[in-house]
C-alpha cells in the first residue's frame, strides 16, 4: 500500500519505470456514457510541450523518445473498480528537453452530452511501480468539480536529478482545447 496524498503534496519517486493509473466513476446518467480520456503533456523549461508528438493522448499514445506510452481509451466511463485507463513511462527514456510530465483527464464531448465532473465519483491518481506492480502514491480528488470538464490530476517532474510527483487536482472547463491551448508551444 502506497502513500495517500494530499493536494500539492509532493514524494520522490525513485523508480526508472512507473505506470500512472487512473480511475473514476460516473455518479449521474445524463443519458450518455461518461467518455473520460487520460492525456499527458511533457513540457519543457518554459511549461510548454516542446513539440506536437510530446502531447501523449488517444490518438498520439507513444512520445517521440518513448519514454510515455499513452492509456487505452476506455469509453464507458468507469467500467472496472481499479484504474480506468493507464498511462506507462519510462523515466530513464525521457528526453531531457521534458523537464516535467502533466496527467490529466477530460470529458471526452462534454458540451453535447452535458457532462462535468461534479457528475464524476472517486476520481483518483496513482503512481506505482511498472516492474513490481507495488503502489507508491494515490491521491484522491475530493472536491466537487461542478462546472469543470478538464483536470489536471498530478505531475511528475524532474528535481535534484532524480524525478517527483506532485498531487495537483486542479480544474478547467472547456475540456481538453483548454489544455492543449495552456500546453501547446
Amino acid at each position: 500500500m502506497g502513500i495517500n496524498l494530499t493536494k500539492g503534496q509532493r514524494i520522490d519517486v525513485g523508480l526508472q519505470k512507473v505506470g500512472v493509473g487512473l480511475g473514476w466513476d460516473p455518479n449521474q446518467t445524463t443519458g450518455f456514457d461518461f467518455d473520460l480520456d487520460a492525456s499527458a503533456f511533457m513540457l519543457g523549461a518554459n511549461g510548454k510541450i516542446p513539440a506536437d508528438e510530446y502531447f501523449v493522448f488517444y490518438n498520439n499514445k507513444l512520445s517521440p523518445d518513448g519514454a510515455v506510452v499513452g492509456a487505452d481509451d476506455d469509453q464507458t466511463g468507469g467500467s472496472s473498480d481499479g484504474d480506468d485507463e493507464t498511462i506507462m513511462v519510462d523515466l530513464t527514456k525521457v528526453t531531457p528537453a521534458v523537464q516535467e510530465i502533466v496527467f490529466t483527464v477530460t470529458i471526452h464531448d462534454f458540451q453535447t452530452r452535458r457532462q462535468n465532473f461534479g457528475q464524476v465519483r472517486n476520481s483518483f491518481i496513482r503512481i506505482y511501480d511498472a516492474v513490481g506492480n507495488s503502489e507508491l502514491a494515490k491521491y484522491e480528488l475530493d472536491e466537487d468539480f461542478s462546472i469543470e470538464s478538464a483536470v489536471e490530476f498530478g505531475r511528475l517532474y524532474r528535481r535534484d536529478g532524480g524525478w517527483r510527483f506532485e498531487a495537483i487536482g486542479k480544474g478547467y472547463q472547456g475540456g481538453l482545447e483548454t489544455l492543449v491551448n495552456k500546453y501547446a508551444g
